[in-house]
């Protein structure tokens, strides 16, 4: 199967289970645990739209069933850590941090989900290298987007474990990613002068 299908399933399935633990844990009752499912479970449901309404092609590749199993879902499902920890332990939550965790998921959705459109609608209608807009700062503005929605509900779980689990996947897949698309963007005029004007991945910063 393409790999898209087990992403998609896992980050679709989210939402069922955050849902699942706030119950069983006896949640309802808690901002905290709603907003956490809401945000980790809405992310969810906005990559399958997504994938739906305007897919990525590097989701497209077909992929062994081990490695969809235990790579893709075994390796996603590190991030539900985070969101057991809500659930679990009653650790209080000052409302400026909540704040705080909204607005940086908040801005992560805008990036992660804005330069996926663009992205998608450049290449439709006038392939080649995009300059502009969200990539105007940083080459890869979507992952950029995806390290803030992680960090923001991450933060809820008042631990550092959801944030080493973050780094742990930026270490080992994302950056290991971004350095595969520079390699495949120089062979297009003028990534040169663009890879030395941007940052890889936090605009203005890395």
């Amino acid at each position: 199967m393409k790999l898209k299908f087990y992403v998609d399933s896992h980050k679709g399935i989210t939402l069922v289970v955050m849902l699942g633990l706030l119950f069983l844990y006896g949640r309802t009752a808690s901002a905290t645990a709603w907003l956490y499912t809401a945000m980790h479970g809405g992310y969810g449901v906005f990559w399958v739209l997504k994938s739906v309404i305007f897919p990525d092609r590097r989701w497209e590749k077909p992929v062994p069933a081990w490695f969809g199993i235990i790579g893709a879902w075994g390796g996603l499902s590190l991030y539900w850590i985070g969101g057991w920890m809500v659930m679990a332990y009653d650790r209080p939550v000052p409302p400026w941090y909540l704040g705080l965790a909204v607005f940086l998921y908040s801005l992560g959705i805008f990036f992660h989900f804005g330069s996926d459109m663009q992205k998608h609608m450049s290449l439709q209608l006038r392939p080649g290298l995009i300059t502009d807009g969200f990539f105007r700062h940083t080459r890869n503005p979507n992952y950029f987007g995806e390290f803030l929605i992680y960090l923001g509900f991450g933060m809820l779980a008042m631990s550092w474990i959801p944030v080493a689990v973050l780094g742990i996947w930026i270490i080992s897949y994302w950056i290991p990613g971004m350095i595969k698309k520079d390699r495949s963007l120089s062979r297009h005029e003028g990534f040169a002068d663009y890879k030395k004007r941007t940052r890889l991945f936090i605009p203005f910063l890395v």
